[in-house]
């Protein structure tokens, strides 16, 4: 039985706190992040706090320090054992700012969604303060930033290639991925009285070697020099990273920087359903910490979702999942997820409605194959992407039986799937049962998707199904809505200015949104994040696949005007439109997209008036065709595994 929320503990974030929680002056762990600190198991901080806590640990929580001094960082003194930093949710440097490179106006995961709490960098910057404060003190870096940036990478930000984010932090250790079993294990070894030093062993750690002496059964691979200097040896060493990413086959890697050697050892084990729901289970109060006087927005999309698994196996290029949740997909049990539920009903703010039941992909509940469990993920092969594997195992059958249970639980109203779905893996299924329980009971109005494009050699290097399947499924969401007496939409989510993507491709993506009526109020320009295989395309104009090269629209002007098609329908975008048909010799086109504006009815213009041709502000709020309802869409905060705004 789960104890009631009311009763519940947030983990100290003052020395007097401590005390209370702890009955300890000195804490074994600090845990010094970039977001603010709610106690809640969809934030990295609070899973890793509470997961030393169910281990007899004592922990304590520095969150957003000031960077201007050591006051902050000094707070609880030196831990017993080891300071453990993380940037937050997201690398911070996507939290700072857009794909264009411009400040983002708000941080969703700091108080009152007040950006500036964090600085750019931050597990660098952190780790230094640390460091002066504290000199010699142990150090491990963990969660997204850290994770993504553990080899040598280009970084968008600088558009250059930095070193392993060990070296330019001066941390002792890396944690990468999402953290549990190895950040139990070093605590036990740092515990049993071993060095910061000696823990070399670890599965899902980094850390650096002054030889290689002593590192057995590795792999090396091209240097941190040889990347920055050579575009093709950069594909090389990120084709290793990538087909090494898996527990059970997965190499030790070593790459050299300067005269010293980044050791990555193979990832650490997935948790089983067990842990999993261990995990999720632990004493979290489900809130910000009480010494919050201003609202974090971050907790509004959670609050009321339950977190029903972790991995993702649909291949996405520009997503940074295999390389921080892998591949394998982890599931917690229904039994868990029915005590939360309940857990929910007995929330003073919750009105009846679970908000989402998912994770990266909310349909994904077992592995891709049974394969996985034994001998590990395929390295050369893919299970879904533009052309899916056989041996992928399609079935809703459990996800389905979870969804009825959970709208059976006393006190919930109706249970919805927003987290987004792979509607390739829907459509595989022979079995129609799962789209209409979806259409009849877990779509609120409108169904997230993710076609991302539909030009074929676009999607073929984002690793995304062929248009004419996702016309197949909008077909059939279409018949489904009708046969269940529905009238419920799709929100499709597109990308502009992914590698491989011309002037060409985003006309052709307009003429497409143009004839089938859809009208995308949000679309996304492509954002080379480290970690994923887009960016190692938009950085080396190649493929590294097969090395062939990949078409990267760089300039400003043109990505400008790729995002403007997307939107073509947009007044403010309309002169955008037209020089891309132009530059593009396809001016005939000019008539089809951009229609003759409608003559505006009002007063003749006045002297001094600096419109005299009429009104540029156009509606952009017109009826879309087929009764297609637009709403704004609902910004979602971004998680742990870096996807941006959206998921599939």
């Amino acid at each position: 039985m789960m104890e009631p929320i009311q009763y519940r503990q947030a983990l100290p974030m003052t020395p007097e706190e401590l005390y209370t929680v702890f009955g300890v002056d000195t804490p074994d762990f600090v845990i010094v992040s970039g977001d603010a600190y709610v106690d809640h198991p969809s934030f990295c901080s609070a899973i890793i706090g509470r997961v030393l806590q169910s281990r007899g640990y004592s922990v304590g929580i520095v969150a957003q320090p000031r960077t201007g001094s050591l006051a902050d960082f000094m707070r609880f003194g030196r831990p017993r054992y080891a300071f453990l930093v993380n940037s937050g949710n997201m690398d911070s440097m996507v939290n700072h700012y857009t794909s264009a490179k411009k400040p983002r106006s708000q941080d969703a995961y700091s108080p009152g969604g007040k950006r500036g709490a964090r600085p750019d960098r931050a597990v660098t910057v952190y780790c230094q303060k640390l460091r002066e404060a504290f000199g010699g003190v142990p150090i491990v870096i963990g969660g997204i930033e850290a994770s993504l940036r553990r080899f040598a990478h280009y970084d968008y930000w600088d558009n250059k290639v930095r070193r392993s984010i060990l070296f330019d932090s001066g941390a002792d250790l890396i944690s990468y991925g999402m953290g549990e079993h190895q950040t139990v294990e070093i605590a036990d070894a740092l515990a049993s009285g071993l060095s910061i030093s000696d823990i070399t062993y670890v599965a899902g750690t980094c850390y650096a070697a002054e030889s290689l002496d002593s590192v057995y059964d590795c792999d090396e691979i091209e240097s941190f020099e040889a990347v920055a200097s050579d575009k093709k040896a950069y594909c090389r060493a990120f084709m290793r990273q990538y087909e090494e990413q898996d527990a059970l086959t997965g190499r030790r890697l070593v790459q050299k920087h300067g005269n010293k050697w980044l050791v990555a050892n193979p990832p650490a084990l997935p948790l089983t359903t067990q842990e999993l729901d261990d995990v999720y289970e632990l004493p979290y109060t489900r809130q910000p910490h009480p010494s919050y006087k201003e609202h974090i927005p971050a907790i509004d999309e959670v609050l009321f979702s339950l977190v029903s698994t972790r991995g993702c196996f649909g291949a996405c290029s520009f997503c940074a999942l295999t390389f921080h949740q892998g591949r394998v997909i982890q599931a917690r049990s229904h039994e868990s997820l029915i005590r939360e539920a309940e857990l929910l009903t007995k929330h003073p703010d919750f009105k009846g409605y679970i908000h989402d039941v998912g994770g990266p992909t909310a349909n994904f509940r077992a592995p891709a194959c049974a394969k996985q469990l034994t001998k590990g993920v395929c390295k050369k092969r893919q299970c879904l992407g533009y052309e899916h594997c056989q041996n992928v195992r399609v079935s809703h059958t459990d996800f389905r039986e979870l969804l009825k249970k959970l709208r059976q639980v006393e006190g919930v109203k109706r249970v919805f799937v927003r987290s987004g779905i792979r509607y390739d893996y829907l459509m595989f299924d022979r079995d129609d049962g799962f789209i209409h329980d979806l259409v009849k009971h877990h779509v609120s109005g409108q169904l997230k998707v993710a076609p991302e494009h539909v030009s074929e050699e676009v999607l073929r290097l984002m690793g995304k199904p062929s248009a004419k399947l996702y016309d197949r499924f909008c077909a059939k969401y279409k018949k489904v809505n009708e046969q269940e007496d529905k009238q419920q939409f799709i929100v499709p989510y597109f990308m502009s200015s992914h590698p491989g993507s011309t002037l060409d491709s985003a006309i052709e993506l307009a003429l497409y949104l143009k004839k089938s009526g859809q009208r995308p109020e949000q679309v996304q320009d492509f954002y080379p994040t480290p970690g994923t295989l887009s960016t190692c395309m938009f950085y080396t104009g190649l493929d590294p696949r097969d090395m062939q090269p990949v078409y990267v629209p760089r300039d400003p002007q043109e990505k400008a005007m790729q995002r403007a098609l997307m939107q073509y329908f947009m007044p403010q975008y309309r002169s955008l439109v037209i020089k891309a048909l132009y530059k593009a010799g396809r001016e005939e086109l000019i008539p089809e997209l951009l229609p003759p504006r409608r003559p505006e009815a009002r007063m003749p213009a006045r002297s001094g008036d600096r419109r005299p041709g009429g009104n540029v502000q156009e509606s952009c709020k017109a009826k879309p065709k087929n009764g297609n309802r637009r709403t704004p869409a609902k910004a979602k905060t971004e998680g742990t595994a870096n996807r941006g705004s959206r998921k599939k």
